[in-house]
This record gives C-alpha cells, sequence and structure tokens, in this order.
C-alpha cells in the first residue's frame, strides 16, 4: 500500500473508532433513530454548501438507483442498528462483530473475480480479527440474539457498500455521494425521529450527536471515498481491525480504564494483521487493480476529488 493511503487508513481507524463510545452515549438519553437522523442530517447540511458550490450533486442523482443501495447498506440500516445494539451491547462486543466486515468483503470480493486473494493477505485477515478478540478478551455479552443480529446485518452492509461505490459510483464526485447520501438518509430516518423525538436534550448526549454528525460522518466520509479510491474496497474495509483498537485504547488514556493483558497482546496482533491483509496480492494482475480502483484514473468534474492530486 503506498504511503498516502497508509495516511488514509490510519486517519480512518482513528476517526471511526471514536464513535462507539459517543453512540454509546447518546442512545443513553435518545432513541437511535433520533441519534441516526441528527448525525445524517447535520453532517450532510455541513458538506452542502460544498457541494452546490462545486456542483457536483445534480450527477450523482442521475443514478439514484446506486444512489439508493449504498444509502440503505452503508447509512440508513447500519447506524440504526449499531445504535439499537449499543442500548444492551456493550462498545467492546459491537466492535469484535463489525471487525467480521473484511472477511465478508474477501468472499465478496473473490467471488465476483475483483481480486486474487494470496495466502499472506487471508492469514492477515485472520490474524486481524484474532487481534481483536483478544483486545475485548472476555468483555463480550452474547446474551441479546436481537442486537447480535443487528451488528451482524451491519457487518454485510459495511462490506457491501464500498462495492457498491467502487461498481457504480467511483466515477462520481465524492463530495457529491457523501451530500446526497448523508440527505437521503436523513429524511428516510425523519418520520421515526419525529415520532420519538426526546422531551429534553441532555448535553452529554447532545454533543455526542454533534461529534458523530461533525467528525464521524462529514470528515470520515471524505477521508472515506479517498481511501476506496487509492486502495480499493476490500482493503478499505479492513480499518475496522483498527477501529476497536483505537476505541479500547481512548478508553485506557482518556477515562483511565486499566489495561489488560489481552489489550497488550491484542493490539499487536491487530496491527500486523492490517498489514498483512491489505497487502497487495502477488497474483495480482495490473487488469485486476484497475478493477478495484476504477476511480484512480477516471476524470471527474471540475472541482471534485478522486483520490489523486
Amino acid at each position: 500500500m503506498t504511503r498516502r493511503g497508509w495516511v488514509l487508513f490510519l486517519a480512518m481507524g482513528a476517526i471511526w473508532g471514536v464513535p462507539y463510545a459517543m453512540i454509546r452515549i447518546a442512545v443513553e438519553d435518545f432513541d437511535p433513530f433520533v441519534v441516526a437522523f441528527g448525525r445524517t442530517l447535520i453532517g450532510g447540511l455541513i458538506l452542502l454548501p460544498i457541494a452546490l458550490f462545486t456542483k457536483s450533486l445534480m450527477p450523482v442523482l442521475r443514478r439514484w438507483k446506486p444512489l439508493l443501495a449504498y444509502t440503505l447498506v452503508e447509512i440508513t440500516g447500519p447506524w440504526f442498528l449499531i445504535g439499537y445494539a449499543e442500548t444492551t451491547l456493550n462498545s467492546s462486543t459491537v466492535g469484535l462483530l463489525i471487525a467480521a466486515v473484511p472477511l465478508i468483503a474477501v468472499v465478496l470480493v473473490a467471488t465476483m473475480g475483483h481480486e486474487t486473494f494470496d495466502t499472506r493477505r487471508v492469514l492477515g485477515l485472520i490474524v486481524g480479527f484474532g487481534g481483536v478478540a483478544t483486545l475485548v478478551g472476555l468483555d463480550v455479552d452474547l446474551s441479546d440474539p436481537a442486537a447480535i443480529g443487528a451488528i451482524g446485518l451491519t457487518a454485510i452492509g459495511y462490506a457491501i457498500g464500498p462495492i457498491i461505490i467502487n461498481r457504480s459510483l467511483a466515477d462520481l464526485p465524492p463530495m457529491g455521494v457523501v451530500t446526497a447520501s448523508l440527505m437521503l438518509a436523513a429524511i428516510i430516518y425523519a418520520p421515526m425521529a419525529a415520532l420519538r423525538r426526546p422531551a429534553h436534550y441532555p448535553a452529554d448526549a447532545s454533543w455526542s450527536v454533534v461529534g458523530l454528525a461533525v467528525i464521524c460522518t462529514a470528515l470520515a466520509f471524505l477521508v472515506f471515498f479517498a481511501l476506496i479510491s487509492e486502495v480499493g474496497p476490500s482493503r478499505a474495509t479492513v480499518i475496522t481491525y483498527i477501529n476497536p483498537a483505537v476505541a479500547i485504547m481512548l478508553g485506557v488514556t482518556a477515562l483511565n480504564e486499566p489495561l489488560t493483558a489481552g489489550m497488550a497482546i491484542g493490539f499487536p496482533l491487530v496491527i500486523l494483521g492490517s498489514i498483512l491483509g491489505t497487502a497487495r496480492s502477488r497474483a495480482s494482475r495490473p487488469a485486476d487493480d484497475a478493477q478495484v480502483a476504477p476511480c484512480a484514473d477516471v476524470p471527474v468534474p471540475p472541482g471534485s476529488y478522486n483520490g489523486r492530486r
């Protein structure tokens, strides 16, 4: 992976390691629909002026079918399902289950014939997942089958989302895709959010929603699209190995939570698995790489950004 790819990869791992704690705080006072609606609406409104100024919305709206599919599997479904799951499951359990995303992506992408995976990459994915399991140790709550099922559906959606981008939306301005998908998701959430609007808005929960919208949504998606165009959809999903590691390390350093032996052993495994899992297959041909990241070489409208300078 290139130096630029590693910078984007580590940035995404850090940014999306934060939401677990923020969502957990927010759903203590707000319904999951309200949290998801606030996150998408605020994030979309932040990006809307930029999308309008760069005229990047109209090309995206013309391709509304894949946009809707992407919105449903990457935003609307997962963000509600994670909020629902975190009303009963702890963040470690959620992080562990979502860490299955790269394994699902490997199966999907390989089945479609888009990438060739050698033993090193498959081993890296397994090592990374084992590292996440070690990180959370015995702090795994499997007592709520509905919540576990919700995270399972989320993992599948997160694996499919980058593939939809790569196959149907990669030649469109990322700013337009992100903005349109967030606003569409907010519209879908709006009726249920209105029915379940809170009577009070506690500061902790409110600021958590704002942080989710600004940092973990508006900023994160721009970086994520750049990452997909740089390294391809299956490698981009390996950030789910870094996310729970970041979340746990934040708990140790910022919240004075104990550093366990599982954390000390698991974190290096996560790093090793990420390195091996993102390594390009030795059997890959240039044509394969072009299929993985067509956005890198496709011209886009002026003012847009396709992951290359």
